[in-house]
């Protein structure tokens, strides 16, 4: 047999080494163009997931224990889209929502693993909503934040209070000039100084932007923990002597300043619609005792609870402001609308009355009533 000659030999290695070169090359190339084409079909996934995704209203509860009203707002849930809500819950360490402290699914285990105990009057309350806000920024969907009370109840169904509240851009924040002694601390100054001090309901509904600034604050929220001491109650409630000159004193209540103040430091006024979407009865006419004037708002209790009661705070168009002179008008998508689309406070049976007196208007027609049994 001839063996073939060096230079032929050296010849078919040389293509051997190119085509192998080319082969991989090929290969190469077509592995980047099928990565290329499955980033575009990911960013396509990706904008579609962002374009259809809905954007939820995370609905914070601050409660002592367990939500003595939950069946009614079940009934406010379930007449919407669960892809449009989120529930957050914030009771006294240790305490569970489960099957035997809910009849409601929606609350199943829907609150905060990190609460801590709440002390009327002092900075407490703060961290509560703060620890709120913290849990629920973690979905990227929640992009309104709605604080609400044990005792709230809804005015509206879930269609026409999610519409409204996602119909602007603005927070809902109570937030006026408070002018009464008392509250303010000079010694907040000049951390917050004196022009800055705002008053409000701390019933708040947020958006995004402005939560996420309450979750970063780390200096104004300190002014607050140091400065702001419960004063001494009125007789009926006192739980500790009364100081021999409790002039001095700075009956702050953080709850009721800290949300306005921060965003009046901010700057961020005129990103507020500043007013409260929750209704509160501050009429003391009503109050047995004298010393409790003032310090709490109006109970309504099973006699209280009408149809007529629910229509008279519907009706409400607009909220008068003394220490500004001004006059708030409320409006939804450019038109007079009522001022709240909640109120408070309502004991479980005025709240159960109003469900089966269909006053409130809350369920979706057929609803399942699927409550926990």
């Amino acid at each position: 047999m001839k063996r073939k000659p060096v230079s032929a030999r050296l010849r078919n290695k040389w293509k051997t080494k190119v085509f192998a070169v080319v082969l991989v090359g090929f290969c190469i190339s077509t592995v980047l163009l099928m990565e290329a084409q499955y980033r575009q079909i990911g960013a396509s996934s990706s904008r579609f997931s962002l374009f259809d995704r809905k954007p939820k209203i995370a609905f914070l509860f601050l409660a002592r224990n367990r939500l003595p009203l939950d069946l009614l707002w079940h009934e406010f849930f379930e007449g919407g889209n669960e892809n449009r809500f989120s529930i957050y819950v914030h009771s006294r360490p240790g305490f569970l929502l489960n099957k035997l402290t809910t009849r409601s699914t929606y609350f199943l285990d829907r609150q905060v693993n990190n609460s801590i105990q709440i002390y009327w009057g002092e900075a407490s309350m703060i961290q509560a909503e703060i620890i709120l806000l913290q849990h629920a920024l973690m979905d990227p969907s929640n992009e309104r934040f709605a604080f609400l009370s044990d005792s709230c109840i809804p005015l509206y169904n879930f269609s026409y209070t999610y519409d409204y509240i996602m119909s602007t851009s603005t927070s809902f924040v109570d937030s006026f000039v408070d002018t009464k002694e008392g509250r303010y601390n000079p010694k907040m100054d000049p951390v917050i100084p004196a022009n800055h001090w705002r008053k409000g309901s701390q019933w708040v509904l947020l958006t995004r932007k402005h939560a996420e600034i309450i979750v970063k604050d780390d200096v104004v929220f300190p002014m607050f923990q140091q400065h702001c001491q419960r004063k001494s109650l009125p007789e009926f409630w006192r739980d500790r002597p009364v100081p021999a000159d409790n002039s001095k004193e700075h009956n702050c209540i953080p709850d009721e300043h800290y949300v306005a103040t921060l965003l009046a430091q901010k700057g961020l006024e005129g990103e507020l619609t500043r007013r409260s979407l929750t209704h509160t009865s501050w009429d003391i006419s009503s109050s047995k005792g004298r010393e409790r004037q003032g310090w709490h708002p109006v109970t309504y209790k099973l006699a209280d609870a009408t149809p007529m009661l629910v229509q008279s705070i519907k009706d409400i168009d607009n909220i008068y402001y003394e220490t500004e002179y001004r006059r708030e008008w409320c409006t939804s998508k450019g038109k007079p609308a009522p001022c709240f689309l909640f109120a408070r406070k309502f004991t479980r049976p005025a709240a159960m009355r109003l469900l089966k007196m269909s006053a409130l208007g809350v369920s979706k027609e057929g609803s399942s009533y699927s409550f926990v049994r």
